[in-house]
């Protein structure tokens, strides 16, 4: 089996054992880009779920990453791996709803309404006025939509998977869908990753950055598992006791 993960900071566990979000910010894994560091990587929520499932763990999560991102790159996943979708389970983790990527000479930037993003000099003003104008209503509606749009996306293609908010909810829509079982809660706000760590034990690694230590990533786990295995995502002799 493969779990395949992505989302951002939290799904590469930033900060959970060192202190990097990124691989390349520490020195001796300089040039290895913005992949997860691979000591967090290896006490994330994932990789605990995928040794629990007897998984190979595929983790394209990126700190500071978008929705878009996430969608972009499992999208790009799923269509160069098509022989190996039937035992793939798919997990994916959205991040706050104001995030965009834009592609600029050929690289993609992925940005967020905190003013402090570094993006090319040709991009700055844009940027700043992407910041001062941040319509958060319209952006949690088209979060909504484009989430939505990907799980019939997986749904249709039969991909088993399931949906988790990192920070964001959509607590305040009126519109609600029926996600079935594949979306862990998403207008609950108590229910997101980040809120019910603080609800049921969990620690910060950072507190500046909301980033959890590897005890919480064992945790949160531990939820996910229970979910998939009280909602028959996976056959019972999948999912072993954790």
């Amino acid at each position: 089996m493969i779990l395949y993960v992505n989302g951002c900071s939290h799904s590469a566990a930033a900060e959970a054992v060192v202190e990097h979000a990124w691989s390349c910010d520490d020195g001796d894994l300089w040039g290895t880009g913005t992949e997860p560091h691979p000591t967090n990587l290896s006490v994330s929520y994932g990789k605990r779920i995928a040794d629990a499932l007897g998984a190979d763990l595929i983790c394209q999560a990126s700190s500071g990453g978008s929705n878009d991102r996430v969608i972009r790159t499992t999208t790009e996943w799923i269509h160069h791996n098509q022989d190996r979708l039937a035992d793939t389970f798919v997990i994916l983790q959205w991040t706050t709803w104001e995030r965009e990527e834009w592609l600029h000479d050929g690289t993609w930037y992925q940005v967020n309404a905190s003013g402090v993003d570094t993006v090319p000099l040709e991009l700055q003003e844009r940027y700043k006025n992407y910041v001062v104008n941040v319509d958060w209503p319209s952006k949690t509606l088209d979060a909504h939509d484009k989430i939505w749009a990907m799980h019939l996306y997986l749904k249709d293609l039969g991909v088993q998977h399931l949906f988790f908010s990192g920070h964001s909810t959509f607590s305040d829509i009126q519109n609600q869908r029926n996600w079935g079982k594949n979306y862990m809660h998403p207008y609950v706000r108590e229910e997101s990753y980040h809120n019910w760590l603080i609800n049921n034990g969990g620690t910060y690694a950072n507190a500046k950055s909301y980033h959890f230590d590897a005890e919480s990533h064992r945790l949160w786990a531990k939820h996910v598992l229970q979910y998939i295995k009280d909602n028959q995502l996976l056959g019972p002799d999948e999912i072993p006791s954790y």
